[in-house]
């Protein structure tokens, strides 16, 4: 095999791997962030409190399994979208 093939890992350097400059945390990360707290807090506590707010569920026509099956998931493919969003840069 010859070292021009591909990577080869030198454990002995240490040169960083990627440019510091590019994983700065910048705006995108706190949008992240402000989605992790929307779909880890508040929609699981708008759950807990489901049973007091049916009135408001049935307003967009919910049922009880409906709301517990795709109240969650919405969040959660949104938080999967806004996180490989905010990794990748143009």
């Amino acid at each position: 095999m010859n070292d021009d093939e591909g990577y080869v890992h030198t454990p002995d350097t240490d040169e960083p791997t990627a440019d510091p400059a590019d994983r700065e945390f910048d705006w995108r990360g706190w949008v992240l962030v402000g989605w992790i707290i929307v779909a880890l807090v508040i929609v699981p506590s708008y759950l807990f409190y489901f049973p007091h707010a049916g009135e408001t569920v049935s307003l967009f026509g919910l049922g009880y399994r409906d709301t517990y099956l795709f109240v969650p998931l919405i969040p959660a493919i949104v938080l999967g979208a806004l996180a490989v969003w905010a990794t990748t840069r143009p």
